[in-house]
C-alpha cells in the first residue's frame, strides 16, 4: 500500500497553472510526454528513467504465484478469469498503449505505440502521431486502422474504457501515421493526455481465423494466444494452473526511453495454486515464488524465520512511495434494499473498530483512511469553505444537512467505553430507519424482517478483516456473516454486482478525471464490470464528476474533489478501513537492482535482473530453485 505526497493548495496552483499556461502555448505543437499536473522533471529530452540500470542484463527465470485459476486470455470483457500477465485496463505483458504512464511521476506519460501527441486551445480533440518502428510480434507493422478499431471495440466493450473515454466521438484516421479523437464537449483538460492509456490491439488478428478456421471474436473469451505487440508473448500455458511468458527479442520498443534497463526477465512463469496458505508455502520453498508482496501483517511480522530468511537467501525489504493512498473498504452494495438508507449505512460504520484490530492483528502498522483521496491535497478536512463551499451550496437541498456544520469523523476506540457508545449510538441510529431490536436480534419494526447482510470474500485477508466487525454487529442483533467462495466465482459475482458487501480497494490519482464517472456515476451503477461497487446513482455525485472532469484550472480541481469527497463521506456508502504507508516484499536473493527506486511507485522490479552467481547459489543450495 501506499502513502501520498502533500502539497499546499497554493503551492500546486501555482503548478497547475504553469502547466496550463504551458499546454496553451504548445497546443496544436507535437510533443513526446503529457503531464496534467506539472511539466516532467525529464521534459521532452527523455533519455530514460534517471532510477534504472541502463545496462541491466537480460536474462533468467522470474517465478511467480497466483491464486485461483483463469479460464481466458481476452481480459476486455466481463466475461471470464483472465491469466495473470493480462490486464482489463492497459496493455499488461502482452500488449503496448499509445503511451505509457510514467513509473516515477503522477499523472505524466511517455510515448510508446505513439511518438508524439497534440491538440488544440479548446481541448475539443487529440491527435496521436505513430511511431513508424511499431509492429506487432508478426512482423505486421502497428496501423491507425489498428486504433481505430481499438477504440472502437473496447468502447463497445469495455466497462471501464467506456466509462473513460466516454466523452469521445469517434477515432478517426487523417494520415498514414496520425489518428484524431474527437471528444462532444470542450474544455476537457485530461481527455487529450488520457487517450494515451489507449490499449492498442491488432484488428487483422482479432478479425482473422483460428487454426481451425472458426473466426475470432473479441466479445469473447479464449484460449489462443492473441498476437500482441509488447516485451513479452505467450510462450505456454496449462488451461487453469500455468502460463509462461517469453520475452520477445527483437521487441520493437526495446530501446524507448520507458523501456531502457527494464523487462529484463527472459522468461515469466506464473503458477496457478488454489489457496494463500499453499501460496505462503511455495514461497518458503522456493522455486515457484521469488517475490511475494506481503499483505498481512501478522505474517510479515511473525511468519518470516524459516530456514532462507535466517540465511539471508531470502530478503525482507521495505519501499516507501509517494502516491496517492487507495480507499480500502468494506463496499456496501445500494443495489440491495437493505443498504439504501443513509441512517443504515452511517449505522454499519459504527461498528467498526479500527484500533482495536490495529493493535491486536496488525501490529499497529495501518493507518485510518479518512478520504478518498487520502494522502493528497485533494481529501477534504474541516468544514467545507471558500470555492468548495460554493459548490456544495448549489446541491445544500440535497445534501446531509451535518456536512456543512460539522467535520466528518470515523469512530475513535480509543477508551474501554468507546465500544458501548458507538455502539449505542449505531443501536439509535437503525432505529431512527425502522429497525429495533426484538429478541435479540435487528429486525424491521414494520415487517419483522431480519436485518442479514452476508459479506463476500475469497482469501485469509477477507477473514481477519471482517471477522472483528461481524463481531460488533452482531452485538447488536445484525445478523452478519462471512461466505467465502474461490477466486474464480468472486470475480464473477463482482463483475455482476451479485453481493450485499465486500472489500474492495479504489485507487486515485492526483489528478482525477474521466475515471471518476466509471467509479460512482449512476450509469456505471447499471453497467456489469464497471468499478461503481457500490451502486451509487445520486444526481449530486454525477453532477461533481463532471465539474471535476471539466475543472477550469488547478484551484477549481481540487475545490470540486474536495465537494466530491465530502458527499461521498457523508453518504456513508463504504465503511472506510484502512492504508499502509509502505510497500512489504520478500524476495529470494537471485536479483540485481538498480541502487534507487521509483518514490512514486515505491518499487519497479520490471527494472530489477537476475543476477547469474546468485541464482546458481540459489540452486545449489535448495532443491528447485532457479
Amino acid at each position: 500500500m501506499k502513502v501520498g505526497r502533500f502539497r499546499t493548495l497554493f503551492a500546486s496552483a501555482l503548478v497547475f497553472a504553469f502547466a496550463a499556461s504551458l499546454q496553451a502555448g504548445f497546443a496544436d505543437e507535437w510533443r513526446t510526454t503529457s503531464s496534467l499536473i506539472g511539466p516532467s522533471k525529464y521534459g521532452e529530452n527523455f533519455q530514460h528513467y534517471d532510477y534504472v540500470n541502463p545496462d541491466a542484463p537480460k536474462g533468467g527465470t522470474y517465478n511467480s504465484v497466483v491464486t485461483g485459476t483463469f479460464d481466458s486470455f481476452n481480459p476486455y470483457i466481463v466475461q471470464g478469469s483472465p491469466a495473470a500477465g493480462l490486464v482489463g485496463f492497459g496493455g499488461g505483458l502482452l500488449y503496448d498503449t499509445l503511451m505509457d504512464q510514467a513509473t516515477d511521476e503522477g499523472s505524466v506519460s511517455h510515448r510508446l505505440v505513439a511518438e508524439a501527441y497534440k491538440y488544440p486551445a479548446d481541448y475539443s480533440s487529440a491527435t496521436y502521431r505513430l511511431d513508424p518502428r511499431a509492429k506487432w510480434h508478426d512482423g505486421q507493422p502497428i496501423t491507425v486502422d489498428d486504433v481505430v478499431w481499438s477504440f472502437n471495440v473496447l468502447k463497445a466493450n469495455a466497462p471501464q474504457y467506456n466509462r473513460y473515454f466516454e466523452s469521445v466521438t469517434d477515432a478517426v484516421a487523417i494520415s498514414d501515421r496520425e489518428v484524431e479523437f474527437h471528444f462532444n464537449q470542450k474544455g476537457n483538460r485530461e481527455l487529450p493526455k488520457i487517450m494515451g492509456d489507449l490499449v492498442v490491439l491488432p484488428k487483422h488478428w482479432w478479425e482473422g481465423t483460428d487454426a481451425s478456421g472458426k473466426k475470432r471474436d473479441i466479445t469473447r473469451p479464449t484460449l489462443e494466444p492473441p498476437l500482441g505487440s509488447a516485451a513479452y508473448k505467450i510462450a505456454s500455458f496449462k488451461p487453469g494452473s500455468e502460463i509462461v511468458w517469453q520475452r520477445v527479442p527483437d521487441y520493437w520498443g526495446a530501446k524507448l526511453p520507458v523501456k531502457i534497463g527494464r523487462e529484463n526477465f527472459d522468461t515469466q512463469r506464473f503458477t496457478y495454486i488454489l489457496d494463500d496458505n499453499a501460496a505462503w508455502q511455495a514461497f518458503t520453498k522456493g522455486g515457484l515464488d521469488d517475490i511475494k508482496p506481503e499483505n498481512s501483517s501478522r505474517r510479515w511480522n511473525t511468519a518470516y524465520n524459516f530456514p532462507a530468511v535466517s540465511a539471508g537467501d531470502v530478503v525482507k525489504q521495505v519501499f516507501k512511495t509517494t502516491s496517492p493512498e487507495p480507499m480500502q473498504a468494506f463496499i456496501l452494495n445500494q443495489r440491495r434494499p437493505l443498504f439504501q438508507d443513509r441512517l443504515v449505512r452511517e449505522a454499519l460504520t459504527l461498528p467498526f473498530d479500527f484500533e482495536t484490530m490495529n493493535r491486536t492483528l496488525f501490529y499497529n502498522s495501518n493507518t485510518r483512511t479518512h478520504s478518498y483521496f487520502q494522502g493528497t491535497e485533494l481529501a477534504s478536512s474541516g468544514l467545507p469553505q471558500g470555492k468548495e463551499l460554493e459548490i456544495l451550496e448549489k446541491y445544500r437541498d440535497k445534501l446531509p444537512p451535518e456536512l456543512f456544520t460539522q467535520e466528518f469523523k470515523l469512530p475513535v476506540y480509543d477508551s474501554p467505553q468507546a465500544e458501548r457508545k458507538y455502539l449505542k449510538r449505531a443501536v439509535d441510529l437503525f432505529a431512527q430507519a425502522g429497525w429495533v431490536i426484538k429478541g435479540g436480534k435487528m429486525v424491521n419494526a414494520k415487517t419483522g424482517e431480519l436485518f442479514k447482510l452476508e459479506i463476500l470474500g475469497w482469501n485469509d485477508t477477507d477473514q481477519v478483516i471482517s471477522s472483528p466487525w461481524i463481531a460488533n454487529l452482531r452485538k447488536i442483533g445484525v445478523d452478519a456473516n462471512l461466505r467465502m467462495i474461490d477466486q474464480t466465482q468472486y470475480i464473477n459475482r463482482v463483475n455482476n454486482f451479485d453481493y450485499d458487501v465486500i472489500t474492495s480497494q479504489l485507487q486515485q490519482s492526483e489528478s482525477p478525471g474521466n475515471e471518476q464517472r466509471d467509479f460512482w456515476s449512476s450509469k456505471a451503477a447499471d453497467t456489469p464490470g464497471s468499478r461503481n461497487y457500490s451502486g451509487i446513482k445520486n444526481p449530486v455525485v454525477d453532477a461533481l464528476v463532471d465539474r471535476i472532469i471539466f475543472a477550469t484550472d488547478r484551484d477549481d480541481l481540487v475545490a470540486a474533489t474536495h465537494a466530491l469527497d465530502r458527499v461521498l463521506l457523508w453518504n456513508y456508502y463504504v465503511v472506510p478501513q484502512y492504508y499502509r504507508a509502505v510497500i512489504w516484499l520478500a524476495y529470494w536473493n537471485k536479483f540485481g537492482m538498480p541502487q534507487m527506486q521509483p518514490s512514486y511507485r515505491g518499487a519497479d522490479i520490471d527494472s530489477w535482473w537476475i543476477d547469474p552467481g546468485k541464482e546458481k547459489a540459489l540452486a545449489a543450495k535448495y532443491k528447485g530453485v532457479n
